[in-house]
């Protein structure tokens, strides 16, 4: 075989080889073969004519490189190349694409801003001059991020605008507040146009980024244009038009994020003013301003683009929450020295706003069952809560733990009636606070035995309880009826305290009269003894006869559970017997309280040994021995 000949073999099995590797990777890929794959061609010596081999068939393309996005994207490449690598941005490529993008920009204006203070103190260029290069230089930076917008570069493009809307910011700013080349409208004009212009160029483009930028300017131009002057209508007049725009924006473009930057920027414009300039002269206008702002927020999730099925907006959740704290902080900061009453109202009024608001959303949103029921519930949350802090505004002393009380009620009878898990996790949050306070912040100074305030709130949370007891204890879940009988427990805890307060509040008045009836000698410390002793035999009394109730009652709804507590009681008021009674009460006291234990102990102990209820499920007549004997073989 000569070489040449031997040269043609090798380029044979060459070209069957790659060949082989083109149908392979198409394969791979998926994509429709124009041939079977190809058999590896025979290597036998060509005849002596010079064969024309055919070229290869040309590399499958690469896959399109589709342009990182970034923030505010309008829309985005296939999440799975050609090569089956994806598209989405590792740490390495946010890194050198997205965040030195960033630095790269404060690091151009930082520089730019040293170069024009270098040249300007140095009197290269003149005040008018100045501001010309800024102004234009802006401008054909602005232009010329167009260009690479029109070949994909998306990202390099929105960063030399944000260069150059920034020099054109300030540029204005500098022209005023420097030179004084402007006046005020003038400035304040330019960069009205500059925000309009940016927020044009967001929406032609679909960049999410850009209405940042406008609303950033837009925000920046008070505080830019601020000559120490107090002109409240026409800042929070601006800004009103801010968030009406910002607003109307996420009407038609899912840019929901942009409500959080208007709220935040709106706050700060707010509190930097009211820090300066506020008086209790300017309270009217300051109350209605914060009163719009806040309208404008609460309408939001109405207004806002609808998120796509089943997905829920985390902005839509989060703002509402925070417009609802901070306006009535606002309110309550503002009127707290003039009315107590105008806030505890103006409460009120934001509950039956946010359940309106509950109610129209879960109308607007009646074909997105999730969302619906998220942003509903939130809404009757926040209700719930401005109810519950305007009882204490508005009323006082006992009288809040009353209407926390009622609150529970009704909340518990709206959540069972509607079957809502949430409600009754308000509801019960309520009637912890009332139940709380009850016990350990109210103060009361009862002048009559029973008949007095106090017990009578206390039989207010005892039926309550009871309410929510019975209410639990028809639902058929294992966990409500757990709760079920930890409330029952609570329900006899609260008549003991209330009864021992009663014994307690009576025994100390009978001391003060007679403290304040008598000089203090001999024969009156021998009668404080005795009322002393008196006090702690009725407390034996007292948990003798509760238990003996509670026993009573548990063999008569046949319930271990109440049982079980009634034998606790016992077992804490033998112990209080033997151990205090024994030592403190006299004799004649003593003699009582371990008669009247011992037929309790006797009476309880008669009961279950007969088993009059068939508790243990024998004959009740039997004895266990005579059982035994009969059930023996013979």
């Amino acid at each position: 075989m000569n070489s040449t000949e031997r040269e043609l073999s090798e380029l044979r099995a060459l070209l069957a080889q790659v060949t082989e590797r083109v149908y392979r990777l198409e394969q791979r890929l998926g994509a429709p073969a124009a041939t079977a794959q190809p058999e590896t061609p025979s290597v036998q010596p060509p005849p002596r004519a010079v064969e024309t081999v055919a070229p290869p068939p040309p590399p499958p393309p690469p896959p399109e490189r589709v342009p990182l996005a970034g923030f505010g994207a309008g829309t985005r490449g296939p999440s799975q190349s050609s090569l089956g690598r994806s598209d989405t941005p590792d740490l390495e490529s946010r890194i050198g694409s997205q965040w030195l993008n960033r630095i790269g920009i404060v690091a151009v204006l930082i520089g730019v801003s040293y170069f024009l203070k270098y040249a300007f103190e140095n009197n290269w260029i003149g005040p008018a001059g100045r501001i010309s290069i800024g102004l234009l230089a802006g401008i054909g930076v602005v232009l010329w991020s167009e260009r690479f917008r029109s070949r994909g570069h998306l990202v390099f493009s929105w960063s030399l605008k944000a260069v150059g809307i920034g020099t054109l910011y300030l540029s204005l700013w500098a022209a005023f507040q420097i030179y004084h080349l402007f006046p005020s409208w003038v400035a304040s004009g330019g960069m009205v146009l500059v925000t309009a212009a940016t927020a044009t160029l967001a929406i032609t483009q679909g960049a999410q980024v850009l209405a940042a930028f406008a609303l950033i300017g837009g925000f920046a131009t008070p505080l830019l244009l601020s000559t120490g002057q107090n002109r409240e209508i026409a800042l929070f007049s601006y800004v009103t038009l801010l968030d009406v725009a910002a607003l109307t924006l996420v009407a038609y473009r899912p840019w929901r994020r942009l409500l959080i930057g208007a709220f935040l920027g709106t706050l700060l414009l707010y509190v930097a003013w009211s820090a300066e300039y506020y008086t209790r002269a300017q309270l009217s206008p300051t109350i209605i301003f914060a009163t719009v702002f806040f309208a404008l927020f609460a309408i939001a999730p109405l207004v806002a683009k609808r998120p796509a099925a089943g997905e829920v907006s985390h902005t839509l959740v989060f703002l509402p929450l925070l417009n609802a704290g901070v306006y009535f902080l606002e309110v309550y900061v503002i009127l707290d020295e003039v009315s107590k009453t105008a806030t505890a109202w103006i409460a009120v009024g934001l509950a039956a706003l946010y359940l309106a608001l509950s109610r129209e959303i879960r109308r607007r949103f009646a074909s997105d069952e999730a969302s619906a029921r998220l942003l509903a519930l939130l809404h009757v949350a926040l209700a719930v809560g401005f109810l519950t802090t305007a009882i204490p505004l508005k009323l006082e002393t006992y009288w809040i733990t009353i209407g926390w009380l009622i609150e529970a009620g009704v909340l518990l009878c709206v959540a069972y009636r509607t079957s809502s898990n949430f409600l009754k996790v308000l509801s019960l949050t309520a009637l912890a606070l009332g139940v709380g306070r009850l016990l350990l912040f109210d103060n009361f100074h009862p002048a009559h035995l029973v008949f007095n305030p106090r017990f009578f709130i206390y039989l207010i949370a005892i039926a309550v309880l009871a309410f929510a007891v019975n209410l639990a204890r028809k639902a058929p879940e294992d966990r409500e009826r757990g709760a079920a009988a930890i409330g029952l427990v609570l329900i006899n805890v609260l008549a003991l305290v209330a009864l021992n307060l009663e014994a307690h509040d009576y025994f100390m008045r009978e001391m003060a009269e007679l403290r304040a009836a008598t000089i203090v000698g001999a024969q009156d410390w021998r009668e404080f003894r005795n009322l002393s002793i008196a006090r702690d035999f009725t407390y034996s009394a007292i948990w003798m006869a509760y238990g003996a109730a509670l026993m009573w009652v548990g063999f008569w709804k046949r319930s271990a559970f109440l049982r079980w507590q009634a034998l606790i009681l016992i077992a804490a008021t033998i112990v209080k017997v033997f151990v205090f009674d024994t030592s403190q009460l006299e004799r004649g006291y003593r003699i009582i309280s371990f008669i009247a234990l011992g037929v309790l102990l006797l009476v309880v102990s008669f009961i279950y040994q007969r088993d009059w209820l068939k508790l243990s499920g024998s004959a009740p007549n039997a004895e266990p021995d005579e059982a035994k004997e009969r059930s023996a073989p013979a």
